[in-house]
């Protein structure tokens, strides 16, 4: 799967990751729809690559749909969809505060069903949405966010931990059952990419080893699209902890537990 010539959808297209991935798929001959719950901010990239802005709450079902339907209505097709809006925390929080602590609102019911909303259910929708006119089609290609998180973990942070790993189960799961259908699914696991979910409240940049650009992560995806790789790995290393993982997951998890104890502001 090479971008010339293809019709891309890419929630979360406004910023970060999503408008990298955008203007590559611009410069690769791609015709993009940016899609973000930022509207003004997806008519600016979609302005600078010669693309179609829809704005679109993705936790919305019938919001999705509409993406859906607004682009084959003006565009004719689909032949990549990429899932990629998300958030890292369902409220306001600091970045460090444990989960168990009284008080913290990022554990609250409601933050972790907004993390669910935003993380998880609209690749649902998406595929919902998309599938049939795709597999009318015979071909299609699907393209979900998981981050390192879905195959590892993510300190100090369950809902969205929790959330990416359902993201890559139901990447599998796709995978599995539309693959022999002309279906090409693959799931991103980038490990730190340097966009506005990796800053703390006060500005800094979270301390993630090997962060990398967002314009370096769109490269790892258009390579992986062209081998229509499942996972999609900007960082090689998350492959070798994910092998060391499934090998021994008893002492993968004592290692963790001691990363955990050191990591500065997560100490319970």
């Amino acid at each position: 799967m090479e971008p010339a010539g293809k019709v891309i959808v890419v929630t979360g297209g406004a910023a970060g990751m999503g408008e990298a991935m955008c203007g590559r798929f611009a410069a690769a001959g791609a015709s993009v729809v940016v899609s973000d719950i930022d509207a003004a901010g997806a008519e600016r990239v979609a302005d600078g690559i010669g693309g179609l802005a829809i704005a679109a709450d993705v936790s919305d079902e019938r919001a999705v749909a509409e993406l859906v339907e607004l682009t084959l209505r003006q565009l004719g097709r689909i032949d990549v969809f990429v899932s990629n809006a998300g958030v890292l925390w369902g409220e306001p929080h600091d970045g460090v505060t444990p989960l168990h602590e009284r008080g913290n609102p990022w554990a609250s019911n409601e933050a972790w069903q907004r993390v669910w909303d935003v993380n998880v259910m609209p690749q649902v929708y998406a595929a919902r949405a998309v599938l049939p006119h795709m597999l009318e089609r015979g071909s299609g290609y699907l393209i979900q966010n998981a981050s390192a998180a879905g195959l590892l973990t993510a300190l100090g942070n369950a809902p969205y931990a929790t959330s990416k790993h359902a993201v890559l189960g139901l990447t599998e799961w796709l995978s599995i059952h539309y693959g022999d259908r002309g279906i090409r699914v693959s799931c991103i696991v980038a490990e730190g990419v340097r966009t506005a979910m990796l800053r703390g409240a006060q500005g800094e940049w979270f301390a993630v080893a090997g962060a990398i650009e967002p314009e370096q992560a769109a490269d790892c995806v258009i390579d992986g699209m062209s081998k229509e790789e499942f996972l999609i790995l900007p960082h090689p290393a998350v492959e070798k902890y994910f092998r060391g993982k499934a090998a021994d997951y008893d002492q993968w998890i004592s290692k963790m537990r001691r990363l955990h104890a050191k990591t500065p502001g997560l100490k319970s």
